[in-house]
């Protein structure tokens, strides 16, 4: 084998070549002959045999074939009309992940190519550019060669590895980026008369990739300010790899550090910001790029002392950046980047913050204008469109905001100049447009996200009534959407997730957080009159029935909405769950039942979860019976009461237990722990039945098993107690994982009987 290896890996590569070279003609089998180069470079560094792998030999031949191809594509697809593969960016991206690997392998020659490809290619534009011509067929396919090749250093940048690369690889890397950083230069300079989509695309891939490489926060240790060459043996030898990167573009660009670096970033990112505002695709990558940096506290410091960053906080306007306009050219789906932006701006705004609420009555100055312009039309009742369009504005930049405040000051400071002057404003909305999901979803988003306790945001000091306030306020909003989305009637297919459900979803991932957010004591709801807890668990109830079994769990968002906010409600308020009119406690309990077979794990957790509090709820008070003193009459009715339905419907808790037990015994249970928790409740409310599955299972195989299947029972309930404590609910998880393993061998064939299966639901 080891002598055919060669031939193999030869034949390998010239049909890997020959693809790359016809790509048109088989553009799917690219993918498998890069993840096979991809995996075999990779592998290179882990080879312990002395024989030679010759990918050292072929590799190269492979990256310069991918490019050599891509260049030459070019033309082809502009002079002939075809589809760009450039214009399918998860393909490209795809690919480019895979070359990135094969590329660095031999990287002196990848590099080389790349220079005199991208030197040939940026004398021809720049002739072309000085042509007086203007915008030809030859423009077009030299701005496609050099999107191509912008993509192309992006990637072999990107795919430094640490172990591997060397002190001359990461010169290369200096050498290739200055002629990026070069181009960006020249094309922003030539905005807004001439721009070319495809390379600005380019230019964010390679941003991001040098980004990763060598301004990301794990490197910042190393990244000292570079030195000049006849004082660099001075530099510490951990900051030598990013010394050697910064060394040419300090000579060509002045850009001598990653300080340098994240000046240019940000101009570019304050460019493209106002240029390219009726450009979605690069509006939205550019934020993408901005929302990146901002994640990593170290680069934030550093980032908030940049001039055009400075710029960018005081001047967050459409007259300066037109993608926050409102005008009809817009479109309402383009609005969404906006929340990119604000929750980047924000975290910017955030590390000097502090407790200065000046500084941010400041910062929000543009969307309190907003917000007044919006005041004063709605009392004089004219251009509602335009109304429309500031609001959805509005709701996707608050929750932008919103969501970067992860402190209680800040997030006060927010909720005191959103209330009460500004919130009624968008309740009038969902009113108003609950039949416009454009309008309704970005404010109930807003509020889904306010009503979010992220890291404490939410516990207010113990005078403040904000927790109730905010609650109220969800309340209402919740209420008004669910009982006018209902009078929508029956509506299609195709319109019933987009037009209802996904606003219920919204609307029920806002009631879980608020219920779970520990910071509404609900029971003083009650205590002082207010229904707005009450009216809200009603409006719950209103959507849900409104719903089907089967949409509840073929929309997956709203499944993972509605199952954690049923957790969260048999948890904390099983007097509500009790109060539930029959037809809907068995619409909820079935809706459970269902769910438990689901694949989604999230959901069947969920699921088992709140099966598990409604049956220790139940066990408890059965426990109780007799011991009824005074003082807990109340519950103990409550009790009474779910005691009652189960003995009417004692197949709603039978057929849980069965598909719980199919669960464990015949399927691949990827969720064991949380099957295991309601299980023993159920088995210890219904002993009989549990029997009646135990003898089904064992008395459905042959003899030989039957006596190993029976011992298994016997050894599940072993040590076992009639409680529900912490410490026997453990022994039985402990147990129930051996009674599967052990089941599973039992039933496993032995050659002389087929594998056999038993539905116990039946």
């Amino acid at each position: 084998m080891v002598k055919e290896y060669p031939e193999v890996i030869r034949l390998i590569a010239n049909f890997t070549i020959t693809s790359l070279q016809h790509w048109e003609f088989a553009p799917n089998s690219v993918h498998y002959l890069l993840t096979l180069w991809q995996r075999m470079v990779a592998s290179v560094p882990f080879v312990k045999s002395t024989e030679p792998h010759l990918l050292d030999t072929y590799a190269p031949e492979i990256t310069k074939a991918f490019i050599t191809s891509r260049l030459e594509s070019v033309a082809i697809v502009v002079r002939d009309n075809l589809d760009d593969p450039l214009d399918d960016t998860a393909t490209v991206f795809q690919q480019l992940e895979q070359l990135c690997t094969v590329s660095r392998c031999e990287y002196e020659k990848t590099c080389t190519l790349l220079v005199q490809l991208f030197d040939q290619n940026a004398q021809n534009y720049q002739k072309l550019l000085h042509s007086a011509s203007g915008i030809t067929l030859d423009m077009a396919i030299q701005e496609g060669r050099l999107a191509w090749l912008v993509y192309l250093v992006g990637t072999v940048v990107g795919g430094r590895l640490t172990y591997t690369s060397t002190d001359e690889h990461d010169a290369m890397d200096g050498e290739l980026s200055c002629r990026v950083f070069q181009l960006i230069s020249l094309m922003d300079t030539r905005l807004p008369q001439c721009s070319n989509e495809k390379i600005e695309l380019a230019v964010l891939w390679f941003l991001d990739q040098f980004r990763k490489t060598y301004v990301g926060d794990q490197l910042q240790r190393t990244s000292k300010v570079v030195r000049l060459r006849s004082d660099v043996s001075r530099v510490p030898e951990k900051a030598w790899k990013v010394v050697k990167v910064y060394a040419r573009m300090s000579e060509v660009l002045g850009i001598t550090d990653d300080n340098h670096v994240l000046e240019t970033f940000m101009t570019k990112i304050v460019t493209n910001l106002k240029y390219w505002g009726r450009c979605e695709p690069v509006i939205s990558r550019t934020l993408q790029f901005l929302n990146d940096l901002s994640v990593g506290y170290i680069l934030l410091k550093k980032l908030v002392k940049i001039d055009a960053v400075k710029f960018m906080l005081k001047n967050h306007t459409s007259e300066h950046f037109p993608f926050l306009g409102i005008s009809d050219s817009y479109s309402l789906s383009d609005f969404r980047c906006r929340t990119t932006f604000y929750t980047a701006l924000t975290r910017l705004l955030m590390v000097d913050l502090g407790e200065d609420e000046d500084e941010f009555e400041n910062f929000m100055l543009p969307l309190t204008a907003s917000f007044e312009t919006v005041l004063q039309i709605f009392t004089n009742n004219f251009k509602q469109d335009d109304v429309k369009r500031m609001l959805i504005g509005l709701a996707r930049d608050l929750r932008g905001i919103a969501f970067a405040l992860n402190t209680k000051t800040s997030y006060t400071m927010l909720f005191d100049w959103m209330y009460p002057t500004y919130l009624p404003i968008l309740q009038r909305a969902v009113e108003q447009w609950y039949g416009e999901p454009a309008c309704t979803t970005p404010i109930l988003k807003l509020m889904a996200e306010l009503m979010q306790n992220r890291s404490q945001r939410l516990n207010f000091d113990v005078s403040s009534p904000n927790g109730i306030l905010l609650f109220r306020e969800a309340s209402k909003m919740i209420c008004t959407y669910g009982n006018q989305i209902l009078t929508l009637g029956s509506l299609s297919k195709d319109q019933i997730y987009p037009m209802k459900l996904k606003g219920i979803s919204i609307c029920y991932s806002a009631l879980k957080s608020a219920l779970c957010g520990n910071y509404v004591s609900f029971g003083v709801f009650k205590l002082y009159g207010d229904n707005h807890f009450d009216n809200v668990l009603q409006a719950f109830v209103k959507m849900l029935l409104s719903v089907s079994h089967s949409d509840l769990l073929q929309y997956r968002k709203l499944s993972q909405s509605y199952y954690p906010l049923l957790e969260c409600l048999t948890q904390d308020h099983m007097s509500f769950i009790t109060n539930l009119e029959p037809p809907v406690l068995l619409y909820v309990l079935t809706s459970i039942s269902e769910g438990l077979t689901t694949l989604d794990t999230v959901v069947s957790s969920s699921c088992c979860t709140s099966l598990d509090y409604i049956v220790t709820y139940l066990f408890k008070h059965i426990a109780k019976e007799g011991k009824k003193p005074l003082r807990c009459r109340e519950a103990t009715q409550a009790g009474q009461r779910l005691l009652h339905f189960m003995q009417q419907n004692p197949d709603v808790l039978q057929q849980m237990m069965s598909v719980l037990m199919n669960t464990i015994v015949f399927e691949d249970c990827r969720n064991q722990w949380s099957v295991s928790r309601p299980l023993l409740g159920l088995i210890l409310l219904h002993e009989k039945y549990f029997s009646e599955l135990r003898a089904s299972l064992i008395n459905s195989q042959p003899l030989p098993k039957q006596e190993v299947l029976a011992q298994c029972f016997q050894n599940l309930m072993e040590g076992v107690e009639q409680s529900l404590s912490v410490k026997n609910r453990d022994r039985f998880t402990q147990n129930l994982s051996v009674f599967r393993r052990d089941v599973a061998e039992a039933l496993r064939s032995d050659g002389s009987t087929e594998p056999c299966g038993l539905d116990m639901m039946s």
